[in-house]
């Protein structure tokens, strides 16, 4: 591990980085896949011959390649392949149907798009709608016929791409991210913020030979890359996956690999601490956690339990991976606190103003990088966001924090209007959107809950108005927006009003009804018995 060093700029780019492994240490295992075992000598050879493939059916620098796939190995191969040609990778949420799918992708304007036996139905049902000119197929996919089989790509014995003219500033990949106040937005992720953001992170976590990472995330989340996709192959270190998170089989799937660090990401952590005990729960390989968000009074309990190290907490979006942070060197933040913002980055934390507020007053966090590259290169195909986004060379981030007086920084709010759930931030005004389609609502305001899970994290719930004359009971209500939408749009709770708490510029008052909470009237989806599809 760590034989090879990235100090040099121009080696701080994925596909070179790939090289390099498989150059210096060719023999070592990459990547773990059940039975699967790749080297990364032999993951090498296969995204060159993948990266010829793709060439040839017209991938030149800065072409978009699309995947609606689930997680596996050939998702890594066909990333780096596209990177290595100076490409940019694009992950479609898996649980996108509709046209919610067809829109994404071609808001992404991707000149290849790539799926699998999984998703292929629902490809199937959009494929009309679609504005790509090469169609992928990993697996059977019945629903598309003129679909290209992924391993006819594969160029034999193909040889190393030509980066010249590649740099770890260019962007290598579109990471979607909810929509709050707008539409969702591609954020246009540099090389070269891959790398710092694994830097930091993995030497929180003082990686030393032997290590193996653990990852059930999906790869359409960022969070997988950076914590554990990219991580492995920058510091050169094993990584085995698993397709899905199950509860049962974590410990059991950990010590199958022999793992010792691994990540989780919204209740997933909480699903295994309230799982039944047993004696032999501190009984497995792993010796280092990073669960986020996770409740301070849990996190001592849960080291004990399970025999482990939690790593700290810290605070991080799409645009700007390492916000707030405990950097190599810096002792342990108090309970509660993100850390301190990132060496790489200048903070401040300001009013609706744009003016610095007092110490312990909650503000706006906005950052400036101090060097290139450390930030988002922007957003795609939306210079008007990019431009909201900045104040000057200063970020918005949208998070609300307060700076305490030993320094420290806590997060208090979120700014954006968006519902945090099971890891995910969903949009309340995509749902929004989505609700608004049917022809007999009138109005309505997506707003979240406080969940009984995690006190950290929301439910959704959406208040609505009918049209004059109109019924829409609220199952039908919820079936609509899970035909229509991704299955984590559906409210958990949803409820007809005669009104909706205006400001005088019509904008919905969300405190209020954040304010009003769950109520008599209130239909909650769970206790009711429906289950939304996938």
């Amino acid at each position: 591990m760590n034989v090879v060093q990235f100090d040099r700029i121009e080696d701080r780019h994925l596909g070179r980085a790939l090289s390099l492994q498989a150059s210096q240490q060719p023999d070592a295992t990459f990547i773990m896949f059940g039975e699967a075992h790749y080297s990364f000598a032999e993951v090498n050879q296969r995204v060159n011959e993948l990266a010829a493939g793709l060439r040839e059916l017209g991938l030149d620098k800065g072409d978009r390649v699309a995947f609606f796939m689930g997680s596996a190995p050939e998702v890594i191969f066909l990333a780096l392949a596209t990177n290595k040609l100076g490409g940019v990778w694009i992950p479609i949420n898996g649980d996108y149907k509709g046209s919610w799918l067809s829109e994404t992708i071609n808001r992404s304007r991707p000149h290849i798009l790539v799926t699998d036996s999984e998703h292929a139905d629902r490809v199937g049902q959009v494929v009309a709608d679609l504005e790509v000119a090469h169609l992928v197929a990993f697996g059977d996919a019945p629903g598309l016929p003129s679909a290209i089989p992924f391993g006819s790509l594969y160029r034999k014995g193909a040889a190393e791409p030509d980066l010249a003219g590649q740099s770890y500033g260019d962007t290598s990949a579109v990471l979607w991210t909810s929509g709050t106040t707008g539409r969702s937005k591609g954020v246009m992720q540099s090389h070269n913020v891959w790398f710092n953001a694994v830097e930091t992170g993995d030497a929180q976590f003082g990686t030393r030979p032997g290590d193996v990472i653990y990852s059930v995330l999906p790869m359409y989340n960022s969070a997988a890359w950076v914590t554990s996709i990219l991580r492995a192959l920058i510091v050169g270190i094993p990584l085995a996956v698993d397709p899905v998170f199950s509860v049962s089989h974590f410990w059991e799937r950990v010590d199958y690999y022999g793992a010792t660090q691994s990540f989780t990401v919204g209740a997933m952590h909480m699903f295994l601490w309230n799982a039944a005990e047993k004696p032999d729960d501190g009984q497995h390989s792993l010796r280092k956690l990073m669960a986020v968000p996770i409740p301070p009074d849990i996190a001592g309990p849960f080291s004990k339990r399970f025999n482990l190290e939690l790593m700290p907490q810290g605070l991080g979006q799409s645009e700007c991976m390492q916000l707030v942070i405990t950097a190599p060197g810096q002792p342990l933040p108090p309970p509660g606190s993100c850390g301190l913002p990132s060496p790489k980055l200048d903070a401040r934390l300001v009013d609706d103003a744009g003016k610095d507020v007092p110490e312990g007053e909650a503000g706006e966090l906005w950052v400036r990088p101090r060097e290139p590259f450390a930030i988002f290169n922007g957003y795609f195909d939306d210079p008007e966001a990019t431009r909201n986004a900045f104040e000057g060379e200063w970020y918005k981030t949208g998070d609300m924090l307060r700076k305490k007086a030993d320094g420290y920084y806590y997060f208090a709010d979120r700014k954006k209007d968006a519902v945090r759930l099971k890891g995910r931030n969903i949009s309340t005004f995509e749902v929004e959107m989505v609700a608004r389609r049917h022809p007999a609502i009138a109005d309505c305001a997506a707003f979240g809950v406080p969940s009984e899970i995690l006190d950290s994290e929301t439910e959704l719930k959406l208040n609505y108005i009918l049209k004059p004359g109109k019924t829409l009971p609220p199952e039908e209500l919820a079936q609509f927006i899970n035909d229509n939408a991704p299955y984590f749009f559906v409210p958990r709770y949803l409820e007809q009003v005669e009104a909706l708490p205006y400001t005088p510029t019509n904008k919905v008052q969300k405190f209020k009804l954040r304010e009003a909470g769950i109520t008599q009237g209130t239909w909650d989806a769970q206790k009711a018995g429906f289950k939304a599809e996938r």
